[in-house]
């Protein structure tokens, strides 16, 4: 057996339900074992975390749009994963969608791995995409190499990448069933969402309404209200209704991501207890903020499913507590800032996603500790249960000996004030600028190699990962 290379050793390790003293210790990459705080080998190195900060897994996120390639100006893999690693993201899984091409054929999936080539600071997997018509190609990106697929209910945004309807799912379901495959799904269906009310059909005219105590006139469009009555809870609990009986059918896997609307929760709920192969996510966003609290015009609070009432915000916290909510992800999709609208604050114009893959475990602990929440629930949520989720939990998602020794060291009680110069997201608008956020990385190891420390990141250390080479 070869001896350690390094030993990264703390006060508060956190490792399966515990929280403690203990020394991890790393050979080729690897957690090669978990000792007690005082063992490190001779002529191994030693990275110490301070008395106050914790060393918890690398974090997972299988919910980001790294755009890349096609649409490189909105993100792209060298800077979506350098905000990874700033964030304590060791692994994320890039969407089919959003690029150009889109990951729905083999020749996507190339142009994919093409593009990630030698530029990324994390590790990354990637989802296939299931759009009408392309069944053909499931098998083939399935054996590529893909960790499983996305389709969307409802438009995507984007004309390359279009939605699904019962018919293709019945198409595509049982396939995925033989594969072994787990489908992720945008939930949201579009039949509520074009019976809602119109923002033009005002009594003021098409387009305009008076501003509150001005006597002004400002287009409605420009009002968080109009747009949340765009997106009501029936398109999203239609379609989790949808998917659990067609789960069901076919004993093809879901997964529903960015889920917002607590209405469709008893029903998850009685799905997963009767044995219905279904997950669910949800992220910071549906967590941190409120309708009640999105002033108009502030368009960098737009995305799809929409932020709801703080009522509904804290029913989701109460679904992550009993497991019917099973991670949380960010869903980072961010876009130029012209494309936010932010000077019309036109909602309805404004593209729909929100910028925050570094920003998931500050914003995530900060919350979770004021209702209660343990570090290892924490760690469950965005460490463990993604790394399941797609199938790499063996390797990702813990500190546990034969893991790879992807480590963060965090300081959860230093706060710091969201701003653009920490930001290292490709563009800068997010909805938590100025937030004052607790938590702050101080470094960040991939297989035992630093790949963030204190501000300075290493060299581009992240593989490619792709299915059967886990």
């Amino acid at each position: 057996m070869h001896p350690p290379e390094l030993v990264i050793r703390g006060r508060r390790v956190v490792t399966e339900n515990t929280v403690g003293p203990a020394s991890v210790h790393v050979t080729r990459g690897y957690i090669s074992s978990i000792s007690i705080f005082e063992d490190v080998p001779s002529g191994c190195d030693l990275v110490e975390a301070g008395d106050d900060s914790i060393v918890l897994p690398g974090l997972v996120d299988t919910h980001v749009h790294v755009n890349e390639p096609g649409r490189t100006d909105w993100e792209g893999f060298a800077t979506a994963t350098r905000a990874a690693a700033a964030g304590g993201v060791t692994t994320i899984v890039d969407m089919p969608l959003n690029s150009i091409p889109a990951t729905t054929t083999l020749d996507g999936l190339k142009a994919k791995l093409e593009a990630a080539s030698g530029k990324c600071s994390v590790d990354v997997a990637f989802w296939g995409g299931v759009v009408p018509g392309n069944r053909s190609e499931l098998r083939k990106l399935w054996e590529a190499g893909v960790i499983g697929f996305k389709c969307f209910l409802v438009h995507s945004g984007v004309d390359e990448f279009p939605n699904v309807d019962e018919q293709d799912l019945r198409a595509a379901m049982p396939e995925l069933a033989r594969l072994g495959a787990t489908l992720i799904v945008h939930a949201e269906l579009p039949g509520p969402i074009e019976t809602a009310s119109p923002p033009a059909m005002t009594p003021f005219g098409p387009g305009t309404c008076p501003r509150a105590g001005s006597g002004q006139v400002r287009n409605p469009n420009e009002s968080y209200a109009t747009f949340l009555r765009s997106r009501p809870r029936a398109a999203e609990n239609e379609a989790v209704e949808l998917m659990i009986r067609l789960s069901r059918e076919t004993g093809c896997s879901v997964h529903i991501v960015h889920h917002s609307s607590a209405d469709a929760l008893p029903m998850l709920r009685e799905a997963k207890a009767s044995g219905v192969a279904i997950t669910a996510e949800t992220c910071p966003h549906y967590l941190h903020f409120a309708e009640e609290e999105i002033a108009d015009g502030a368009t960098e609070f737009k995305c799809c499913p929409p932020i709801r009432e703080r009522e509904n915000r804290e029913q989701l916290w109460d679904a992550l507590r009993d497991g019917t909510i099973d991670m949380v992800v960010s869903d980072h999709s961010p876009c130029p800032p012209e494309m936010k609208c932010r000077e019309t604050g036109n909602f309805m114009d404004a593209w729909g996603g929100i910028s925050s893959l570094q920003l998931r475990l500050p914003v995530m602990w900060m919350e979770a500790d004021a209702r209660g929440f343990n570090i290892n629930q924490l760690a469950e949520w965005l460490c463990r249960a993604p790394a399941a989720l797609v199938g790499l939990d063996r390797r990702k998602g813990a500190i546990a000996v034969g893991c790879d020794a992807d480590i963060v060291i965090w300081n959860p009680d230093r706060e710091f004030r969201v701003s653009p110069p920490l930001i290292h997201h490709r563009h800068k608008l997010t909805p938590y600028t100025g937030e004052v956020l607790c938590g702050v990385v101080e470094k960040t190891f991939l297989r035992g190699q630093i790949v963030y420390d204190g501000g300075e990141f290493g060299s581009a250390r992240g593989q490619v990962l792709l299915r059967g080479m886990e």
